[in-house]
């Protein structure tokens, strides 16, 4: 069988599995009597075991085998978690990591047998005190069940459809039989098995019900045994024989229902039932619900409750590859592009009120159709954020630091394609927050500060744009020392750290090579982080910046756009050229004359409401004549980056649109001030100025 169809599906969900195993036994760690969470860590363990099994991956599947054996020794009582089992299984969750990432790059899990694992493993399972599990105690009762004439079909309850074609089928001349199949106890994926018996009996006959339903059975929700009603023309021995030659079928038993027993088994279903139908209300939602089979006639009422409630999230969610969400996008920018030549073409022609109608209507479907696009695009950073705990406590392991990390925000949305990059810029931060930001316990407590340190990891919506804040209450930013460090790299020069504000200072961190630890480690001191970190924000169009007090502890900000692709952007006009920017960084636009404009250490700058604010002429800086005169009035957008505000003097305001970004390709990667560029209702191309760049 050729799985190689599957890989990505596979990819996708171990990712998912691992992940959720990793906070799992953080709260196992936390608390190691909870059942719930326990139960948990067995089924992640127990799928993933199923899905390395199905591909393929032998290695994979044995340590999963062997993590799941630990898990139902613990669900039985048998093993009691300890502080040495956590880190084993944490060990266990890094190496499925490796073996996840060959698969990846090379689409084969690698030679490594982890056998010092899984003797650690089988140790945990040696060490068990007591007595043998209760599960195995019972396991003589399963198989005797099963062994019983295989009687469990008498339970299924019939409705009058299934009783009318059992009587047509018997007047027939065709046989009619009650079965019982067990699977192993070692099958990985019983589901399949179940489904090859199916698929076997109806070569030959007819399954008329089963128990559980056919819907729980292929979502794995039932036991080892399964109950069926079967029609054929074949004998028994026959029948029995078909379903006992499917691999890892245990056991099949069955006997013969004859035409007046249909009666008797209804009968029998329907006494079963009985105390079900005690309280009116839910039992008549009970006999409704298993009127049609679906449920084992007996089944208790919390379990009718609980299908009840689950029911209607099933097949809610599809994987949609990527790159087909690309396409769309990609559609959606060239009908705004269409919209946008519409408009230009309409301009002209004013008269025609129902053009400009249609228009209007188009705009309307264009927006939403985009707002649709980019929701489908939006993921939760909790994809991202998600690992972050598990790193924290090793991080507290090897530094010997006391930390605690507090998330809030998991479920804030960003396009898809920033998440994806987001996770590196974080991880830095976190790790300088645990390394260079936190004190050790004891340094803590001569301040008079809790031993434990705290770090937080904060996430919200602010207009148009995500903020993702890290901040941490340590030892804060030593500008002093910053400094220092500055000088003696030649970063700057004595004089100018003279001059330099303390907010100045703490953002020389954010230069390339730069590093204030005296020792280097595998944490940090090499002086790679926050110059990436930086980059990489800038290059998804965001921004970072950080905060700091001593002994309080620093704020580390990034602020991303919610999309990379379709912005509203005010068009302005530089020496006849047509310029777009960013609305979400626009403050005010302003009328300024030039007398209004000062002189401050050889820079223009306004002096507006209380702030002094420095003038950025464009014409200047995109090396194009102004259309205006000097002694002319100014056109001043203002815009921010953060706390800082600046005045971009434009000649003309064009007005506001909506358009679509470009890129210009890796040829055109100098011009920092440009980020991109769009394509106007008229077809002329204008570019896209980078606000963070011109600050």
């Amino acid at each position: 069988m050729d799985v190689s169809q599957y890989l990505e599906i596979f990819l996708d969900e171990t990712k998912e599995h691992l992940q959720n195993l990793n906070t799992e036994i953080l709260n196992l760690e936390q608390e190691p009597e909870n059942p719930d969470t326990i139960n948990e860590i067995f089924r992640a363990a127990h799928s993933l075991k199923g899905m390395a099994g199905t591909m393929g991956y032998k290695r994979m599947q044995n340590l999963t085998h062997d993590m799941e054996n630990v898990f139902s020794e613990v669900r039985n009582g048998a093993i009691k978690v300890k502080g040495n089992m956590i880190d084993i299984l944490f060990q266990c969750l890094d190496a499925l990591e490796e073996y996840l990432n060959n698969i990846q790059e090379t689409g084969d899990e690698g030679t490594n047998d982890n056998e010092p694992l899984i003797k650690l493993l089988n140790g945990v399972l040696d060490s068990k005190e007591g007595e043998e599990p209760q599960e195995e105690k019972k396991e003589p009762e399963k198989s005797q069940d099963s062994e019983d004439g295989g009687k469990k079909w008498l339970d299924i309850k019939f409705d009058d459809t299934q009783k009318r074609v059992m009587t047509e089928a018997l007047a027939q001349g065709k046989k009619a039989y009650g079965m019982t199949v067990k699977v192993q106890e070692s099958c990985i994926l019983k589901a399949a098995r179940a489904f090859l018996v199916f698929k076997a009996l109806e070569e030959q006959g007819e399954v008329i019900i089963s128990k559980p339903s056919v819907q729980d059975i292929e979502d794995e929700r039932f036991d080892l045994d399964f109950s069926l009603i079967y029609i054929s023309d074949a004998t028994l021995e026959d029948v029995l024989k078909v379903v006992r030659s499917v691999s890892e079928i245990e056991d099949a038993q069955g006997a013969v229902i004859e035409d007046d027993q249909i009666g008797e088994i209804t009968a029998v279903a329907e006494s079963q039932n009985a105390v079900q139908t005690e309280v009116p209300a839910e039992g008549e939602k009970t006999s409704a619900g298993e009127k049609t089979g679906q449920q084992p006639a007996a089944a208790p009422k919390a379990n009718e409750k609980k299908s009840q409630i689950s029911k209607p999230v099933v097949n809610r969610t599809v994987r949609v590859d990527i790159e087909k969400l690309d396409v769309l996008m990609n559609l959606v920018s060239e009908l705004i592009i269409a919209k946008n030549s519409l408009v230009s073409a309409s301009v002209g022609d004013r008269a025609n009120g129902g053009i400009n109608e249609h228009i209007e209507y188009l705009e309307s479907v264009t927006t939403n159709l985009h707002e649709s696009v980019m929701k489908v695009r939006m993921v939760p950073i909790e994809s991202v954020v998600n690992k972050f705990p598990r790193m924290i406590r090793d991080l507290s392991k090897k530094l010997d630091k006391k930390m605690e990390l507090y998330m809030s925000g998991e479920e804030t949305e960003l396009d898809r394609t920033v998440v994806d990059e987001i996770g590196d810029p974080l991880m830095h931060l976190l790790r300088n927050a645990a390394d260079h930001g936190l004190e050790s316990a004891e340094v803590r407590k001569a301040k008079g500060k809790p031993s434990v340190g705290s770090i937080f990891l904060d996430a919200y919506q602010d207009g148009n744009n995500v903020v993702i804040e890290v901040r941490d209450d340590g030892a804060g930013i030593n500008t002093e020392n910053v400094k220092e460090k500055a000088i003696s790299k030649g970063v700057i020069t004595p004089e100018q750290g003279e001059n330099m504000s303390d907010q100045e200072i703490i953002n020389l961190l954010f230069h390339a090579g730069f590093s204030t630890s005296e020792v280097v480690s595998d944490v940090s001191g090499r002086g790679v982080g926050l110059d990436v970190v930086k980059s990489k924000i800038e290059s998804l169009s965001g921004e970072v910046e950080v905060k700091s007090k001593i002994d309080i502890g620093s704020t580390w900000t990034i602020r991303l756009p919610l999309t990379l692709a379709i912005i509203q952007a005010l068009m302005v006009d530089v020496g006849g050229e047509k310029y777009a920017i960013s609305l979400g960084s626009i403050q005010t636009i302003e009328d300024i004359t030039p007398a209004d404009v000062k002189t401050v250490q050889n820079k223009e700058v306004i002096h507006l409401r209380g702030i002094v604010i420095p003038l950025i002429r464009l014409s200047e800086v995109l090396d194009v004549p102004s259309k205006k005169n000097p002694e002319d009035s100014m056109t001043v957008v203002i815009v921010k980056k953060g706390d800082r505000q600046s005045g971009l003097v434009v000649d003309e305001l064009m007005g506001q649109q909506e358009i679509v970004i470009k890129s210009l390709g890796k040829y055109i990667t100098r011009c920092k001030v440009i980020s991109g560029a769009t394509i106007l209702g008229d077809g002329e191309v204008a570019l896209i100025l980078d606000t963070n760049a011109l600050f």
